[in-house]
């Protein structure tokens, strides 16, 4: 029996059944995964994910439609998701915050967001008998598959460009996955991986064309939920998620590429709105690098046309000529009541250097979130009282070279006393 009704085109809203579709609609829109709410509703409640054992993303497994592998028991499989919320009160009186607050998702196991698409896409091959799993990546969403796929002995496929951070091509190699560097953008990549998946019959995992990546994403909203909930527990207040600390809407920074992450947060908190657990869904602000906006550009625009664009950032993991999730992206703020904003490199590695200072290590994608938060600040997006967080999507161990670019080199000196003090 599936877990699921089937699936809706967030374009034409044409439904299929489980069986009769695997990507996307014949229309091209991307496709939804219909849970059955009302029979959800009906068997559980709200402390029934609350209070569970499980730290990871299968908390929620009931909400996610497939099952887990028995294979994946104690394995990086099983641990992604589950990802801590930290406070950043220095940050926060710097920025003219009360409160702000960062959801690490570096402590994932390949250290990456993607973690969560890429555990759900696995359990999902392994559900129905995939021989081989591909996908194209920049780096954090190969690595991801690469390493989830390891924990369970599937076989994975990657194509990244060939210019993709060192570290990250390595993740790729060491966890064992069949890697073809593409001499070209990740759009390359990911147009010859669907390309591969028909040829071969391959299962593909591509950001925006598996609609399961998406029910791996949106766990991060379930997870931010269910944060905010236990903060109102601590603090003796019964207030639903829409007045977190105080009668301000939690507003949430996420950085966005192909559309896929916001997309999913937003469908994560959709779902618990339907579930009658979510009062009023936080207002979702996706931020872009000025060198790859193609949806922040459609959103100014109005409308939902997205235009390519010929991407130049040192954000890899967010650097897209043509969003894949782009539509679904542009609604995630525009329902929310939220914005799209866009940084310059200079301002995404000033903000790898500022959340250093606070103990947070992010990879310029991760950054780039941050970086959207100040200038909203200064544009009065948002006021000093509103509950603010900002996502940050991978570690900055994915790409040292642009970490290097955030900081002043470290000195050099001669191994003397005399030298330490000429320096200090």
């Amino acid at each position: 029996m599936s877990k699921f009704l089937g699936y809706r085109c967030s374009l034409c809203q044409k439904e299929y059944l489980p069986g009769q579709v695997q990507y996307t609609c014949s229309c091209g829109g991307n496709l939804d995964v219909t849970l059955d709410i009302p029979a959800l509703k009906k068997k559980y409640q709200p402390d029934d994910f609350l209070f569970r054992e499980d730290a990871s993303l299968w908390r929620y497994l009931p909400l996610i439609p497939t099952s887990f592998p028995k294979a994946g028991e104690d394995t990086p499989l099983h641990l992604a998701g589950g990802t801590p919320v930290i406070s950043l009160p220095r940050l926060a009186k710097q920025n003219g915050l009360e409160h702000l607050w960062l959801k690490d998702e570096s402590r994932n196991p390949t250290a990456s967001f993607k973690d969560r698409a890429s555990a759900v896409v696995v359990a999902r091959a392994q559900e129905i008998g995939a021989e081989v799993i591909v996908t194209a990546s920049t780096g954090n969403a190969g690595a991801a598959l690469a390493g989830m796929a390891a924990a369970v002995g599937q076989k994975a496929v990657i194509f990244a460009p060939k210019n993709a951070p060192p570290a990250k091509i390595a993740q790729l190699l060491v966890f064992g996955a069949k890697v073809i560097l593409v001499d070209g953008s990740y759009d390359d990549a990911f147009d010859l991986t669907i390309k591969a998946a028909n040829e071969f019959g391959w299962y593909c995992r591509n950001t925006g064309y598996n609609p399961f990546t998406l029910e791996g994403k949106k766990t991060a909203a379930y997870e931010i939920w269910a944060f905010t909930r236990h903060l109102m527990g601590r603090k003796g207040r019964t207030q639903e998620l829409t007045e977190p600390v105080n009668k301000e809407r939690l507003t949430l920074f996420v950085s966005v590429g192909d559309g896929n992450i916001i997309s999913g947060i937003h469908k994560g908190f959709k779902e618990l709105h339907a579930l009658g657990w979510l009062g009023q869904i936080p207002r979702l602000m996706g931020v872009q690098a000025q060198g790859s906006a193609a949806i922040a550009n459609t959103f100014q625009r109005g409308g939902e046309s997205i235009l390519p664009v010929s991407a130049q950032t040192l954000a890899d993991s967010i650097s897209v000529d043509l969003p894949r999730d782009g539509i679904r992206a542009v609604r995630a703020a525009r329902e929310t009541g939220g914005e799209y904003l866009t940084v310059s490199d200079a301002e995404i590695l000033a903000a790898i250097a500022e959340l250093g200072k606070v103990g947070v290590f992010a990879e310029p994608a991760g950054a780039t979130a941050y970086a959207g938060m100040v200038k909203a600040k200064a544009r009065q997006l948002i006021n000093s009282e509103t509950p603010v967080m900002i996502l940050n999507t991978g570690s900055g161990l994915k790409d040292v070279r642009a970490a290097m670019q955030a900081v002043a080199p470290a000195p050099v000196i001669e191994p003397t006393l005399q030298a330490v003090k000429r320096l200090l």
